[in-house]
């Protein structure tokens, strides 16, 4: 029997933020002020580098096919083309370039699509309601529905999924 902790996201299947920066995927703070830029949940070594080639600035690379993605903060412009095309659902796009005002950015694989200026539910890593947002931006690829969602600041790192509530 191996004496190695077994992490707990492989046991409950949620990362923690702290887990995210130990592993160098979580964007510095001067960069966040920028503007939009990716944040990248994805911990295992899998073989797995969708992301890389997603990307039109080639701002994540990997070092071999079964590593964890790495990003180039400089060059990443927060487009949210990986969001798209990540098979695992575990990247976002997180802005917090303006003074008052937060946006996150989602994979949403449900239907009905949110419409812009739509108030949705925010979930958190849990499923668990945690607030609610307004939509600002919907594009479809790969039939994933990505959307970027005005939230309370405090809660832009706790956002990782949207419920649209819609009633008959």
């Amino acid at each position: 029997m191996t004496s190695e902790k077994i992490p707990r996201y492989r046991v409950d299947g949620i990362i923690s933020l702290e887990v995210i920066k130990e592993l160098g995927l979580f964007p510095p703070e001067e960069r966040l002020k920028k503007g939009p830029v990716v944040l990248i949940e994805c911990p295992e070594k899998i073989p797995c580098n969708i992301c890389v080639s997603a990307c039109p600035f080639g701002a994540i690379s990997m070092d071999s096919i079964i590593d964890i993605p790495k990003v180039d903060w400089d060059k990443c412009t927060g487009c949210a083309t990986c969001v798209a095309l990540c098979p695992g659902l575990a990247i976002f796009v997180v802005d917090l370039s303006k003074e008052d005002k937060a946006y996150i950015t989602v994979p949403h694989e449900f239907i009905p699509a949110p419409d812009v200026g739509e108030e949705v539910i925010l979930l958190n890593k849990e499923g668990k309601r945690v607030g609610k947002g307004k939509v600002v931006r919907v594009f479809e690829r790969n039939k994933t529905y990505v959307v970027t969602v005005e939230v309370p600041r405090e809660l832009v790192f706790e956002v990782r999924a949207i419920w649209v509530e819609r009633r008959k």
